[in-house]
């Protein structure tokens, strides 16, 4: 360990973060080249990087110096830190691949013999949700609003609008 090496980690030692900061500039790279060899993804790597500062930080009146240097002392913590990363990405994917798969959306159906639905159908999006949750769901047009994400009055004009295509249409059919 070189002297300023040696200085820094007395400023750690006394509780300087300042000392934390210039130990973090000298090995911060070859830390992160070292989880990167371990772990698949670049994420994983920082966040180990990170964790063994700041487990460096936390025992520092424990770290064990291998010739006055904490750096073989940071290198193992990030291996350990890279094996608890992965275990959990390992555990957290098996967790998704057991997880029950959402139904697909279903198509509005039945025996729709006015021809309502269809009309339905062909409203835009934004209109058709608006319909769908107030007029056939009977939510409130606040309701509405904050499951949708909009001002009520966004709401209003576009329930305005999706039934006065809806009577077009309805009309037309009839005439």
């Amino acid at each position: 360990m070189g002297n300023d090496e040696a200085a820094e980690w007395a400023l750690v030692c006394a509780g300087d973060p300042a000392g934390l900061a210039a130990l973090f500039d000298r090995h911060e790279a070859r830390l992160f080249r070292h989880a990167c060899r371990l772990l698949t993804a670049r994420e994983d790597a920082k966040d180990a990087v990170t964790i063994a500062f700041f487990e460096l930080w936390r025992k520092r009146a424990s770290v064990r110096l291998v010739e006055g240097s904490p750096l073989p002392w940071m290198l193992n913590t990030v291996a350990h830190c890279a094996r608890n990363l992965e275990r959990s990405r390992r555990r957290y994917g098996a967790l998704i691949a057991r997880a029950p798969r959402p139904e697909p959306p279903r198509e509005l159906s039945g025996n729709d013999e006015s021809g309502v639905l269809a009309a339905l159908r062909r409203l835009p999006h934004r209109e058709q949700s608006v319909v769908v949750l107030t007029v056939l769901e009977g939510y409130g047009e606040r309701e509405t609003a904050q499951t949708l994400g909009i001002p009520v009055g966004t709401v209003k004009s576009r329930l305005t609008r999706a039934r006065e295509k809806l009577r077009d249409e309805m009309t037309a059919m009839g005439e």
